[in-house]
Protein backbone atom coordinates (compact mmCIF):
# COMPACT_ATOMS: atom_id res chain seq x y z
CA UNK A 1 0.00 0.00 0.00
CA UNK A 2 1.48 3.47 -0.77
CA UNK A 3 0.55 6.19 1.80
CA UNK A 4 0.00 9.76 -0.44
CA UNK A 5 -0.49 12.91 1.04
CA UNK A 6 -2.29 15.38 -1.47
CA UNK A 7 -1.32 18.92 -0.63
CA UNK A 8 -3.51 21.41 -2.57
CA UNK A 9 -4.66 24.93 -0.77
CA UNK A 10 -8.33 24.72 -2.42
CA UNK A 11 -10.68 22.74 -0.65
CA UNK A 12 -12.51 21.51 -3.28
CA UNK A 13 -9.82 20.59 -5.50
CA UNK A 14 -8.01 18.23 -2.57
CA UNK A 15 -11.17 16.50 -1.91
CA UNK A 16 -11.88 15.58 -5.80
CA UNK A 17 -8.47 14.73 -6.20
CA UNK A 18 -8.81 12.77 -2.92
CA UNK A 19 -11.73 10.74 -3.53
CA UNK A 20 -10.09 10.09 -7.18
CA UNK A 21 -6.90 8.32 -5.79
CA UNK A 22 -8.52 6.45 -2.94
CA UNK A 23 -10.37 4.52 -6.04
CA UNK A 24 -7.31 3.02 -6.49
CA UNK A 25 -6.98 -0.37 -4.31
CA UNK A 26 -2.77 0.07 -3.65
CA UNK A 27 -3.60 3.99 -2.73
CA UNK A 28 -4.09 4.99 0.56
CA UNK A 29 -4.77 8.89 0.40
CA UNK A 30 -5.01 12.08 2.48
CA UNK A 31 -5.26 15.50 2.02
CA UNK A 32 -3.82 18.76 3.57
CA UNK A 33 -3.66 22.42 3.02
CA UNK A 34 -0.28 24.38 2.52
CA UNK A 35 -0.61 25.12 6.33
CA UNK A 36 -1.03 21.89 7.54
CA UNK A 37 1.21 19.87 5.31
CA UNK A 38 4.03 19.99 7.45
CA UNK A 39 2.40 18.30 10.35
CA UNK A 40 0.57 15.80 8.27
CA UNK A 41 3.35 14.84 7.03
CA UNK A 42 4.76 14.04 10.41
CA UNK A 43 2.55 12.03 11.88
CA UNK A 44 0.80 10.24 8.32
CA UNK A 45 4.98 9.53 7.51
CA UNK A 46 3.61 9.20 3.25
CA UNK A 47 5.52 7.41 0.94
CA UNK A 48 4.56 10.11 -2.30
CA UNK A 49 3.82 13.96 -1.29
CA UNK A 50 1.89 15.45 -4.32
CA UNK A 51 1.96 19.02 -3.94
CA UNK A 52 0.24 21.92 -6.24
CA UNK A 53 2.82 24.33 -6.00
CA UNK A 54 1.01 26.83 -7.70
CA UNK A 55 -1.20 27.83 -4.20
CA UNK A 56 -0.35 30.82 -2.82
CA UNK A 57 0.64 28.95 0.55
CA UNK A 58 3.25 27.04 -1.96
CA UNK A 59 5.25 30.06 -2.31
CA UNK A 60 5.67 30.70 1.90
CA UNK A 61 9.76 30.55 2.08
CA UNK A 62 10.65 27.47 3.29
CA UNK A 63 7.61 25.85 3.12
CA UNK A 64 8.47 23.08 0.07
CA UNK A 65 11.92 22.19 1.64
CA UNK A 66 10.04 22.29 5.09
CA UNK A 67 7.83 19.80 3.29
CA UNK A 68 10.50 17.70 1.65
CA UNK A 69 12.32 17.60 4.96
CA UNK A 70 9.29 15.63 6.09
CA UNK A 71 9.26 13.29 3.45
CA UNK A 72 12.64 13.03 2.61
CA UNK A 73 13.94 8.83 3.38
CA UNK A 74 14.83 6.32 1.40
CA UNK A 75 10.67 5.57 1.00
CA UNK A 76 9.24 8.54 0.52
CA UNK A 77 9.19 11.31 -2.66
CA UNK A 78 7.62 14.87 -3.39
CA UNK A 79 5.83 14.71 -6.53
CA UNK A 80 4.91 18.42 -7.71
CA UNK A 81 1.50 19.28 -9.84
CA UNK A 82 2.62 22.59 -11.78
CA UNK A 83 2.05 23.86 -15.15
CA UNK A 84 5.04 24.65 -18.12
CA UNK A 85 3.48 28.23 -18.08
CA UNK A 86 5.43 29.11 -14.86
CA UNK A 87 9.27 27.41 -15.19
CA UNK A 88 10.14 29.39 -11.96
CA UNK A 89 7.99 27.18 -10.07
CA UNK A 90 9.44 24.39 -11.73
CA UNK A 91 12.83 25.80 -10.85
CA UNK A 92 11.75 26.27 -7.20
CA UNK A 93 10.33 22.34 -7.11
CA UNK A 94 13.88 21.06 -8.99
CA UNK A 95 15.86 23.10 -6.11
CA UNK A 96 14.23 21.60 -3.50
CA UNK A 97 14.51 18.75 -4.33
CA UNK A 98 10.83 16.98 -6.18
CA UNK A 99 11.61 13.83 -7.23
CA UNK A 100 8.40 13.69 -10.14
CA UNK A 101 6.78 16.70 -12.10
CA UNK A 102 2.97 16.17 -13.40
CA UNK A 103 1.55 18.53 -15.31
CA UNK A 104 -1.99 19.83 -14.36
CA UNK A 105 -3.20 19.30 -17.68
CA UNK A 106 -2.82 15.59 -17.81
CA UNK A 107 -5.07 12.98 -17.43
CA UNK A 108 -5.79 11.46 -14.12
CA UNK A 109 -3.62 8.37 -15.41
CA UNK A 110 -0.32 10.46 -15.84
CA UNK A 111 -1.18 11.73 -12.02
CA UNK A 112 -1.31 7.79 -10.93
CA UNK A 113 1.78 6.88 -12.98
CA UNK A 114 4.00 9.44 -11.46
CA UNK A 115 2.35 8.19 -7.68
CA UNK A 116 3.62 4.85 -8.10
CA UNK A 117 7.27 5.65 -10.43
CA UNK A 118 8.32 7.92 -7.74
CA UNK A 119 7.20 5.61 -4.59
CA UNK A 120 9.52 3.13 -6.39
CA UNK A 121 12.08 5.85 -6.22
CA UNK A 122 12.45 6.88 -9.59
CA UNK A 123 12.14 10.39 -11.72
CA UNK A 124 8.59 10.94 -13.36
CA UNK A 125 8.74 13.81 -15.71
CA UNK A 126 5.30 14.72 -17.50
CA UNK A 127 6.95 15.53 -20.93
CA UNK A 128 4.61 18.34 -21.64
CA UNK A 129 6.52 19.94 -18.90
CA UNK A 130 9.76 19.88 -21.04
CA UNK A 131 9.71 23.50 -22.60
CA UNK A 132 8.91 24.87 -19.00
CA UNK A 133 12.31 23.04 -17.37
CA UNK A 134 14.12 24.36 -20.50
CA UNK A 135 12.88 27.88 -19.59
CA UNK A 136 13.81 27.18 -15.91
CA UNK A 137 17.25 26.30 -17.02
CA UNK A 138 17.31 29.29 -18.46
CA UNK A 139 16.21 31.79 -15.66
CA UNK A 140 19.53 34.35 -14.97
CA UNK A 141 18.07 34.17 -10.87
CA UNK A 142 18.92 32.12 -7.82
CA UNK A 143 15.93 30.51 -5.85
CA UNK A 144 16.59 33.62 -3.10
CA UNK A 145 16.65 36.29 -5.93
CA UNK A 146 13.47 34.38 -7.16
CA UNK A 147 11.82 34.55 -3.64
CA UNK A 148 12.67 38.57 -3.32
CA UNK A 149 11.08 39.37 -6.63
CA UNK A 150 7.93 37.06 -6.08
CA UNK A 151 7.27 39.46 -3.34
CA UNK A 152 7.51 42.21 -5.04
CA UNK A 153 5.64 41.24 -7.57
CA UNK A 154 2.89 40.70 -5.17
CA UNK A 155 3.52 44.42 -3.76
CA UNK A 156 5.74 44.44 -0.61
CA UNK A 157 7.22 46.54 -0.10
CA UNK A 158 11.88 46.21 0.94
CA UNK A 159 10.89 46.45 4.41
CA UNK A 160 8.34 43.58 4.16
CA UNK A 161 10.54 41.87 1.58
CA UNK A 162 13.11 42.13 4.40
CA UNK A 163 10.82 40.54 7.17
CA UNK A 164 9.53 37.88 5.27
CA UNK A 165 12.98 36.78 4.64
CA UNK A 166 14.47 37.44 7.38
CA UNK A 167 17.17 39.50 5.44
CA UNK A 168 18.26 43.08 6.39
CA UNK A 169 17.07 46.17 4.21
CA UNK A 170 20.41 46.53 2.37
CA UNK A 171 20.67 42.79 1.59
CA UNK A 172 17.38 43.41 -0.09
CA UNK A 173 18.14 46.41 -1.54
CA UNK A 174 21.02 44.50 -3.28
CA UNK A 175 19.11 41.54 -4.45
CA UNK A 176 16.80 43.81 -6.23
CA UNK A 177 19.70 45.71 -7.90
CA UNK A 178 21.06 42.11 -9.21
CA UNK A 179 17.53 40.84 -10.16
CA UNK A 180 17.21 44.28 -12.44
CA UNK A 181 20.71 43.82 -13.71
CA UNK A 182 20.74 39.51 -14.48
CA UNK A 183 17.37 41.02 -16.49
CA UNK A 184 17.92 43.99 -18.41
CA UNK A 185 15.49 45.91 -16.71
CA UNK A 186 15.72 49.39 -16.37
CA UNK A 187 14.01 49.82 -12.57
CA UNK A 188 11.95 47.54 -10.14
CA UNK A 189 8.97 47.81 -11.90
CA UNK A 190 10.49 46.36 -15.42
CA UNK A 191 12.50 43.84 -13.60
CA UNK A 192 8.83 42.18 -12.38
CA UNK A 193 7.47 43.27 -15.66
CA UNK A 194 10.06 41.15 -17.58
CA UNK A 195 10.07 38.10 -14.89
CA UNK A 196 6.22 37.48 -15.00
CA UNK A 197 6.22 37.87 -18.92
CA UNK A 198 8.71 35.10 -18.72
CA UNK A 199 7.15 33.15 -16.24
CA UNK A 200 9.71 33.50 -13.81
CA UNK A 201 7.05 34.51 -10.89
Amino acid sequence: MIRVLLVHDGCLMRSALTMLLRREEDLEVSGSSWRAAVGQADSLRPHVCVADVECPGAAVPGTLTGLLRRVAGPAAALLVLATGTRPGLLRRAFDAGALGYVSKDAGPQRLLDGIRQVAEGERFVDESLALGFLQAADMPLTPRELSVLRLAAEGSTSAEIARNLHLSLGTVRNYMSTITRKTGARNRVDAIRISQHAGWV
